[in-house]
């Protein structure tokens, strides 16, 4: 993967830097960065607006990439919505779908869940007084076990297809079907799994399903919403504005269709450009290879923090039924004190409670220190890592 490392400019300016912050943020390759700078420099216009060459060509970029998305994620173009990220998404579906919903009614999320689904149906709960519940987490074997909360009651299922904070990966495809027989909603928070796994919405055959386009080495500020059109079309849009509507008077707005109803305003046109050369990106190098690459980093470094006593792993012990994510304690050392020295080794990782505060105090613990893998990483950069935090327990022992 050295070619691919080098498609990455980051790495010209900070030569001996060590990334492992992937599930956060991943890194930028430069044709998404040129073809951003493409719209702004040759056609930088607002789009579905403007009678003129540039706004035309601008419009049409944009929606090329919608055809891409759906291609990526085997949808169709007006099943995809653009959004500002998988958090826009979630509270989205969170407002539109929770206000339908009343006393009796109960929505199931996991125990696992990111703060950006949890907290959305948090709310919408309080105000329409339907009951959450949690498919319970397994410690044992870091899975859900599923179904024992689902009932007829059921009116929504969600869950994150990858835990952020534990690589563990959702058994999707049985939580959908166990919600289908009661007749369940299913949303999927693909965050975490659609850069390193091929994605098949009707496959999943789940109802919706969201991710954003800095987890996919494309720009921040831009994600996706994919919902089947016929579930699209029973939604009120979340946020109000100009291009959404079909036709306005002073006392009352008429909506546009599926899925332009959804985006409001002019949206991150450049975001919306550079997703799509995101995808193309991840799409050449192909899932395959992308997989087995992943795995062996994984493998690699679980190998090595195992070997010591003081090191625990917090997620699956293996890289199967895992993403490239780990997380990690060292007894006695607080997360936050293992990121800051491994960033004098030039080592980036996450540290803290990764947006999931509820599983943290499940598991008694503060946090965890998290690596988690790019294409842009290498073997070199495993031992790096698991070297510098031999230095952290080196300084804590002494």
């Amino acid at each position: 993967m050295e070619s691919v490392k080098r498609q990455f400019p980051i790495f010209k300016k900070h030569r001996n830097l060590v990334y492992l912050d992937s599930a956060a943020t991943a890194l930028t390759p430069q044709p998404v960065i040129d073809k951003m700078n493409e719209y702004y420099i040759e056609y930088g216009a607002s789009i579905n607006r403007g009678l003129y060459d540039i706004s035309d060509r601008a419009t049409q970029e944009y929606e090329a990439v919608r055809e891409k998305v759906a291609n990526f994620v085997n949808a169709n173009a007006d099943e995809i919505v653009f959004t500002s990220g998988t958090t826009h998404g979630l509270n989205m579906l969170a407002s539109s779908i929770g206000k339908t919903l009343k006393a009796g009614d109960n929505v199931v999320l996991t125990e696992y869940e990111h703060h950006g689904n949890l907290i959305p149906w948090q709310e919408a709960s309080k105000r329409y007084r339907f009951e959450l519940r949690f498919i319970l987490l397994d410690k044992g074997s870091w899975k859900l076990e599923t179904g024992s909360q689902i009932d007829e009651n059921t009116k929504v299922v969600t869950f994150p297809h990858v835990s952020n904070s534990l690589g563990s990966v959702s058994s999707a495809e049985e939580l959908i079907v166990k919600a289908k027989k009661v007749g369940a909603i299913t949303i999927v928070d693909a965050a975490q799994s659609v850069v390193h796994m091929q994605t098949d919405v009707k496959r999943l055959d789940c109802d919706f399903l969201v991710f954003s386009g800095h987890k996919v080495y494309g720009p921040t500020g831009v994600g996706v919403l994919y919902g089947k059109k016929e579930r699209l079309e029973t939604l009120d849009p979340f946020i109000f504005g100009g291009d959404m509507v079909d036709d306005v008077s002073y006392s009352s707005a008429s909506w546009n269709g599926v899925p332009h109803r959804f985006e409001s305003g002019t949206p991150n046109i450049a975001g919306v450009i550079g997703l799509g050369s995101a995808i193309d990106f991840v799409e050449d190098i192909g899932f395959e290879q992308i997989s087995k690459y992943e795995n062996e980093l994984t493998n690699q470094l679980i190998n090595q923090l195992t070997q010591r006593n003081d090191v625990s792993i917090v997620g699956p012990q293996t890289s199967t039924d895992r993403a490239p994510v780990v997380s990690f304690t060292i007894d006695g050392i607080h997360p936050h004190d293992i990121a800051e020295i491994l960033n004098r080794h030039n080592v980036a990782i996450r540290a803290g409670h990764h947006c999931t505060m509820p599983l943290m105090k499940k598991l008694g613990i503060s946090g965890t220190a998290r690596i988690s893998f790019g294409l842009y990483n290498t073997e070199d950069d495993v031992d790096n890592a698991v070297e510098a935090i031999h230095d952290v327990i080196s300084i804590f022992r002494k």
